[in-house]
């Protein structure tokens, strides 16, 4: 796998889908600096859709470096193996649970950086930092434990390095990120919670100005969690919840762990607490046996949660998952129900950005002239303000989903 590096043949890596593989890819990047011309496609297997993109990106990767060694890893490359394999333009694959083993590639462990003489510039605004991964639940329409395995954590201490690195190089903002984040500490000695961590991480970092947590189970949330959520200012108020559906007998046949009220109660509790969080949630439209009735469910608990940040999945069978054995709905009307949730979404959220003009918010500065509000709102930042600072920006207007 290695080979020597050169300035017209750097490595590259290509992620798609989730926030714990943006985090994974980071650091394969970091491993393989000196591998010289190869590519790797870290995939994505949770829908066919997530597939279809794969291959498009291998395909793609392999015409702007014709030469290059490609290399597939992540879930596509366990769960679609065969099929990966076989594609022409793909000269290896690497299991998911090894990609961020050395050994895997053939590359050299990473050494340890030298102190610096002198505090560096910044170099990231935020970080995402990969807590966990795997998931021991059994969702019936999902294929992720098939790709990532059973759940298994970082410690306390192993976390801790990692965000010191990250700050250490400027980012202003921490996202946790794991397949079950909330699952957290279950495989790990005394079973810590993920709200000991976050504690740990407050304690710990008080240069840390922003942290972020991505897709959570809220059934999971302990009693830590959900103080820190609603009290700590630098967790942000920002929720994405792994919903799924908003009907009691879809998600029973989903196999999740809990009930619309649940969901209502939770969110009912954090905007008592915090009235300013934003909350998001994941939906999936068009899951089998699904009437209009069941649909209809899905449709209002948009509007019952008051979700501004909504992924919407249109439903697609996975193969060896009992969901794909079951009585399927239509194409055509999976569809049409995936577009009415997110127009649905798309209506709730304008409102709430709407809310925004004439308030002063706090936005971290991306690279690209724009930034996110704590609630994970985008906004444009003014000329001038570099990557990485945190300014205020006043909010006079929303264009096209932007605030101004």
């Amino acid at each position: 796998m290695s080979a020597p590096s050169s300035p017209h043949a750097m490595p590259q890596v290509v992620s798609l889908g989730c926030r714990l593989n943006i985090a994974e890819s980071e650091r394969m990047k970091e491993m393989l600096a000196d591998a010289g011309d190869v590519v790797v496609v870290n995939s994505c297997a949770v829908t066919s859709e997530a597939v279809r993109q794969t291959r498009q990106a291998i395909r793609r990767a392999r015409r702007e470096r014709p030469d290059a060694r490609l290399i597939v890893t992540g879930c596509a490359a366990d769960i679609e193996r065969d099929a990966i394999a076989a594609m022409p333009e793909v000269d290896g694959l690497i299991a998911n649970q090894a990609k961020l083993d050395p050994r895997a590639w053939n590359a050299p462990a990473p050494a340890p950086a030298p102190a610096p003489e002198a505090p560096l510039p910044p170099t990231r605004t935020r970080a995402f930092v990969a807590v966990q991964n795997g998931c021991d639940h059994a969702c019936t329409f999902c294929v992720i434990p098939q790709g990532r395995g059973k759940s298994r954590s970082l410690s306390i201490p192993e976390v801790l390095r990692q965000v010191e690195k990250h700050l250490d190089e400027g980012a202003k903002e921490v996202v946790l990120t794991g397949v079950d984040l909330t699952s957290w500490g279950h495989d790990l000695a005394g079973k810590p919670a993920l709200g000991d961590l976050i504690e740990a991480l407050s304690h710990a970092f008080h240069q840390l100005t922003r942290l972020r947590l991505s897709s959570v189970d809220g059934i999971e949330i302990d009693a830590k969690l959900f103080d820190l959520i609603a009290h700590e200012p630098r967790v942000m108020p920002h929720l994405h919840l792994s919903l799924q559906h908003g009907d009691d007998l879809i998600l029973k046949r989903m196999k999740r762990r809990h009930l619309r009220r649940d969901a209502v109660d939770l969110v009912a509790r954090l905007k008592a607490a915090r009235p300013d969080i934003a909350i998001g949630a994941d939906l999936i439209a068009g899951f089998p046996t699904e009437s209009e009735e069941h649909h209809a469910a899905n449709l209002s608990i948009i509007d019952e949660l008051d979700i501004v940040h909504g992924h919407i999945f249109p439903y697609s069978p996975r193969p060896g998952t009992p969901a794909a054995r079951m009585p399927q709905v239509e194409r055509s009307i999976i569809k049409a129900r995936a577009a009415e949730l997110r127009g649905a979404v798309a209506a709730r959220r304008s409102r709430w950005l709407g809310g925004f003009v004439g308030e002063t918010l706090s936005v971290l500065a991306e690279r690209d002239g724009t930034g996110y509000a704590p609630s994970y709102a985008r906004v444009a930042v003014p000329e001038g303000v570099s990557a990485g600072e945190i300014v205020d920006v006043q909010v006079r207007e929303v264009v096209g989903g932007l605030l101004r």
